[in-house]
């Protein structure tokens, strides 16, 4: 071990004050240093050679480096740490000193599959965990807040209820800021879900009842959403492609007929 390496306990302090400060902008160069400090100290892999002590504190370095890296919107590097952390949490000699931020990574890695629509992946890690838990494991992970978030969402998904989802992701049931990021992508997906949906089967809708059902805040954040999709805006409606150039083809025709009646019944006139 390098005599010059810093200890991993005053890294872990710098990292905790950025958490609590809620400053994750300057966390990236400590968490560098952070990294080369653990391989220093023989503690980035877990390994009966190593103190307890030590791997514990590397454990929760790497906790801190996941919330981190949500914080800063960073989910591919959350991934990173979440695998990192598992020989930790697996870890037979760190069983006797279980780790109170477990159950927020494993929720927040719960809702990142779930935002990326990976629910084949979210229900082997949830089937793990009820395994895990034993006997009563299937009640005993519903009663932890953090991992109970994601599973409501998720049947509330299988049943379509996106209305309760928006309001979950959007009050108090949110259990940590760090929840939030997940929380747009997911309403974001569900967003465009729903957006491909209506194009399926409506030509054409009005803005605000687009607001509504898009779970936008604003006429003028869904004229964005519409020109993002290419979709076309006319005196106050959306106009789907397919359907809505169809039907507004068809408004078209019958403009045209009604103009060539008015037309002929005028020359009627004209000869009577």
């Amino acid at each position: 071990m390098a005599t010059n390496a810093p200890s991993l306990e005053s890294i872990l302090h710098t990292l905790q004050q950025y958490l609590s400060h809620g400053d994750s902008s300057q966390s990236q160069p400590q968490l560098q240093k952070a990294k080369l400090a653990l391989l220093h100290h023989n503690a980035l892999i877990p390994s009966p050679q190593t103190p307890v002590s030590t791997l514990a504190t590397a454990r929760s370095i790497l906790e801190a480096g996941a919330l981190l890296s949500i914080r800063s919107r960073d989910p591919e590097a959350f991934v990173r740490y979440h695998s990192q952390l598992q020989p930790f949490y697996d870890f037979p000699g760190l069983q006797q000193t279980p780790s109170p931020t477990r159950s927020k990574i494993t929720g927040l890695y719960l809702l990142l599959l779930l935002s990326q629509g990976d629910y084949a992946g979210f229900h082997t890690l949830l089937e793990s965990l009820v395994v895990a838990e034993g006997a009563d494991g299937a009640s005993s992970i519903e009663e932890d807040q953090y991992i109970k978030y994601p599973i409501e969402l998720e049947r509330n998904l299988m049943e379509g209820s996106y209305d309760q989802v928006w309001r979950k992701t959007n009050g108090r049931d949110v259990p940590g800021e760090e929840f939030a990021l997940f929380s747009d992508i997911l309403i974001n997906t569900i967003r465009l879900e729903i957006a491909s949906c209506a194009t399926r089967s409506y030509p054409s809708l009005p803005i605000a009842s687009a607001k509504n059902l898009l779970f936008l805040d604003s006429e003028g954040a869904v004229t964005n959403f519409a020109r993002e999709q290419g979709w076309s805006l006319e005196e106050g409606r959306i106009y789907f492609p397919g359907l809505g150039d169809a039907k507004k083809a068809e408004e078209g025709d019958q403009k045209e007929v009604v103009s060539h009646v008015i037309e002929y019944a005028r020359e009627l006139e004209m000869i009577v």
